[in-house]
């Protein structure tokens, strides 16, 4: 696939997109990275700014499956995964495949099911697979997760563990309109006649397959690999920071810039593109000590101060 190829179908993807959500392009850009990598996307913000919607539209411009399942306080694991029903016509158990057997799974308000339901995600996320009854079934390729959550309202919530998060290749907010973005989206609601926003799929499964494929085989230069690991190293040394990033945030840090890369055309990286996807790359990764956490300073200002104290390498 040529660098022309992909970029034009990002783009695609992404106005096609555009048509239901309202400026925004910096969160489409980030989601967008975030299917090439094939990565999972953790959205937490306040209700009513599409991201629900946002989940639905990407998988319908890519052609993808979309299945939503709304996280509640009595969702079993069971009504994630499946599981295995007695048929009573041949006295045999019959699997009956769960929402998760899709290629985007919106898990709406993920924190407000209990530990054990949340748990049903981890092996999906990390290996492709769920594993019920002992039988192992891979899921449909690619597989990601776009998971929402408020973080204003905590009262019957079960916060997620950090084991969980770290899963999530990036986390991002969509943030509110402005004036004019909102005044448009009241616009096209008129002009649609109808809640439902109707798309065209510009994309594929597999030709989102095999844009992935693409991305894992650009270039990373020695340069590039050394400033990642420096600012993941920075993190686990900062006087703010009681935990810092694992490998997995590095990992993280080289998909997404190699990603985005692509994005904009290139088969190589630049230190720009480093910088562009830290924050959402690396600041859910991160646990503050006491001290700053009670000042309310946030992960992301921290990631910022990262970037501007480790030197930044010279590519040619």
């Amino acid at each position: 696939m040529r660098a022309e190829e992909l970029q034009q179908t990002c783009n695609s993807i992404m106005d096609e997109v555009g048509k239901a959500i309202v400026g925004k392009r910096q969160v489409l850009e980030r989601v967008m990275l975030a299917l090439l990598c094939n990565g999972h996307v953790l959205f937490e913000d306040y209700p009513g700014l599409a991201k629900t919607m946002m989940a639905n539209c990407f998988a319908m411009a890519a052609g993808c499956g979309f299945k939503r399942v709304q996280f509640t306080p009595d969702l079993l694991p069971a009504d994630i995964t499946g599981s295995y029903v007695m048929n009573r016509r041949s006295g045999e158990f019959e699997m009956h495949k769960g929402p998760i057997f899709t290629n985007v799974l919106l898990a709406d308000e993920i924190n407000r099911a209990p530990p054990k339901s949340q748990s049903a995600l981890l092996e999906a996320m990390q290996e492709r697979q769920v594993t019920l009854e002992g039988e192992t079934q891979s899921l449909p390729s690619p597989f990601i997760v776009l998971a929402t959550q408020n973080p204003i309202e905590y009262e019957g919530t079960y916060p997620l563990p950090e084991a969980q998060i770290d899963r999530f290749l990036i986390r991002t907010a969509v943030g509110y309109p402005s004036m004019e973005e909102e005044r448009q989206i009241l616009r096209r609601r008129r002009e649609r006649h109808q809640e439902k926003v109707e798309l065209q799929a510009v994309c594929s499964s597999e030709r989102l397959v095999e844009m992935q494929r693409h991305i894992e085989a650009l270039h990373v230069s020695e340069d590039i690999e050394e400033y990642i690991v420096k600012i993941v190293d920075a993190t686990r040394k900062h006087s703010q920071v009681q935990v810092g990033s694992s490998p997995r945030g590095s990992l993280a840090l080289m998909r997404l810039s190699t990603a985005r890369s692509a994005l904009f055309g290139r088969d190589y990286v630049l230190p720009d593109d480093i910088k562009a996807v830290a924050v959402p790359a690396l600041s859910h990764r991160l646990i503050l000590a006491a001290d700053p956490w009670i000042r309310g300073v946030k992960p992301e200002s921290v990631v910022e101060s990262i970037l501007k104290t480790v030197p930044v390498p010279k590519v040619d």
